[in-house]
């Protein structure tokens, strides 16, 4: 029920409310846009390959090890395997998105890494990551990330002009937890869940600019580069 009242939500109700992937989607697009026309771009866990549409004009490789949901369908990928060690040459790609996949990994350090091997010099990086979020796609959930964690792992990765922005403050995440409540009530309960949850979901988003330091936020949107000249 919880799924159905999403797919019933207006599109512009539905953005104000799951700002987390507008913000995804906003971030992919228009990071799509900074990539040349025939520019070889990997989607490092690409899941079903639903960010492929956004990169039509461009030479789009989605990789994953297809293990996170049993349901999805992994049969559009161009290759399964495992991101800790990529079956790419150095340096071949422009650009590579790593989208809320980097929690999934076992080890994180050595998926950047791997990265930034195949990245070309001067080749781009977009990272999403959730940082307040609930346990999903078990068992394959291994971290959430603060911004000084993900800056330690890019700079590791030898990766350079890092910037990190966090998807919405306190008042964003609050709205999608009231939200997230509905799927806890059923038959006679969800409709009064509904009256009590949805309404403050709707109202608090409109406070987030009160949190200015965004200690409690979403997620986190990452850009970083390979260092060098292409």
């Amino acid at each position: 029920m919880y799924r159905v009242v999403q797919r019933m939500l207006p599109g512009y109700v539905r953005r104000h409310v799951l700002y987390f992937e507008a913000a995804i989607e906003d971030a992919v697009a228009a990071f799509a846009a900074t990539i040349p026309e025939g520019g070889l771009v990997l989607d490092a866990g690409a899941g079903e390959g639903g960010h492929s549409r956004l990169f039509a004009k461009k030479r789009y490789i989605g990789v994953d090890l297809a293990v996170g949901d049993s349901a999805w369908d992994y049969s559009r990928l161009d290759a399964i395997a495992d991101l800790a060690s990529l079956p790419f040459c150095g340096g071949c790609f422009d650009a590579c998105i790593n989208v809320v996949t980097l929690e999934h990994v076992r080890e994180p350090g050595c998926v950047l890494q791997e990265i930034e091997r195949t990245l070309r010099p001067g080749g781009q990086l977009l990272l999403i990551v959730p940082h307040e979020w609930e346990v999903h796609q078990p068992p394959h959930d291994y971290f959430r990330y603060t911004c000084h964690g993900l800056r330690y792992l890019l700079e590791k990765a030898r990766l350079t002009d890092i910037e990190i922005r966090p998807i919405g403050g306190y008042f964003r995440l609050m709205a999608r937890r009231l939200l997230n409540g509905l799927q806890f009530f059923r038959g006679i309960w969800f409709v009064p869940a509904l009256i009590g949850l949805v309404p403050p979901a709707l109202v608090l988003p409109f406070f987030d600019g009160l949190d200015r330091e965004r200690a409690f936020t979403l997620g986190y949107i990452c850009t970083a580069q390979k260092t060098g000249r292409s």
